[in-house]
């Protein structure tokens, strides 16, 4: 496996065409100059113009009968692929000009599998929200840069061998986007090992909106991967969800109790004050990343949602487990 991969791109896509003159034109580049062999847009039942600006940008469209999510877009498209390598790239990624060398690179190692990378700092999307989702997803895939138990199909590759021998994605369960690159990874890194690349960096180009941060989070996100932690071993410390990263979670909750506790006892406020600040000490490399990033502002505003944030992706997990002993789910 020393020499050239042949490289099959797989985007699904669905009502994407916002997006594609710059997430599908930074892959057909690739191609054009011989780096990847083919791209493969899988249209997922869209009602815009996703299929036609697809095929006008030198894409070859599969179309799904109906809309079934992305894992079995993806699925549908991996069936078509040639290349040794299939590199998903999810429709809202413009991947950098040097991802499909940085790719071959990696995948010169035989004892790699799978390999993925990381979203840049430079988001275009100017809401503050939005930078914090990107920027946090950067902070976290290069601060675990290295061997990986888990998989990121937004700008992720496989082994196209490895891929199928396990069953592709699981596009029964995950109907939706959710954690279903996770699930893949979970089954693949038996097979051999799995790369956290820093350096195979894409732009995200989506909006993030409260509503569908939250939505996201915790129903598409903290759930299932809770109930899927609740029935695998070996998925409890990875990423986000560390044993360092429970301990911090633990901390938020402190914090918000103390808030609390001025309703009944306000001459505690030194309490709040204290914790927020060992919260803002035991998240020290992500708030000076923040502060590098945006400045005093944007690094206290990234921090306390990012309290929020452990706040509810804890009680989700805590609820799954419960959920699990009442015989709910």
């Amino acid at each position: 496996m020393t020499g050239r991969q042949g490289i099959s791109v797989i985007m699904p896509a669905y009502n994407a065409s916002r997006f594609l003159d710059r997430s599908l034109a930074a892959v057909i580049d690739l191609q054009r100059r011989g780096l990847v062999d083919e791209v493969i847009v899988v249209d997922d039942g869209s009602t815009d113009a996703t299929a036609r600006q697809a095929r006008g940008l030198g894409a070859k469209v599969v179309a799904m009968p109906q809309q079934a999510g992305p894992a079995a877009a993806r699925n549908r498209g991996a069936e078509e692929a040639r290349g040794q390598v299939l590199w998903f790239v999810d429709s809202d990624v413009a991947v950098h000009s040097d991802a499909a060398e940085v790719l071959q690179r990696l995948m010169t190692d035989p004892t790699l599998v799978a390999a993925f990378g990381s979203y840049d700092t430079s988001p275009p999307e100017p809401g503050w929200l939005s930078r914090y989702k990107n920027l946090i997803h950067h902070f976290y895939h290069t601060q675990g840069a290295g061997d990986a138990t888990t998989f990121w199909a937004g700008c992720g590759a496989v082994r196209a061998e490895a891929f199928r021998s396990v069953g592709g994605f699981d596009g029964t369960r995950y109907r939706y986007p959710s954690i279903e690159d996770i699930e893949l990874g979970d089954r693949l890194r038996h097979l051999g090992r799995i790369r956290i690349e820093p350096a195979l960096q894409a732009t995200h180009l989506k909006r993030w909106r409260i509503v569908n941060v939250l939505r996201t989070d915790i129903l598409h996100r903290a759930v299932p991967w809770s109930r899927l932690i609740r029935e695998r071993a070996g998925l409890a410390d990875t990423l986000n969800i560390s044993r360092a990263e429970r301990l911090r979670a633990g901390l938020a909750w402190l914090f918000a109790f103390s808030c609390l506790a001025l309703i009944a006892a306000p001459w505690l406020w030194p309490l709040p004050v204290v914790l927020f600040g060992a919260a803002i000490l035991a998240n020290g490399p992500l708030a000076r990343f923040l502060y590098r990033q945006g400045g005093p502002a944007f690094a206290l505003f990234g921090l306390a949602w990012h309290q929020f944030y452990y706040l509810y992706a804890s009680a989700t997990y805590v609820w799954c487990m419960v959920e699990a002993r009442l015989g709910l789910g």
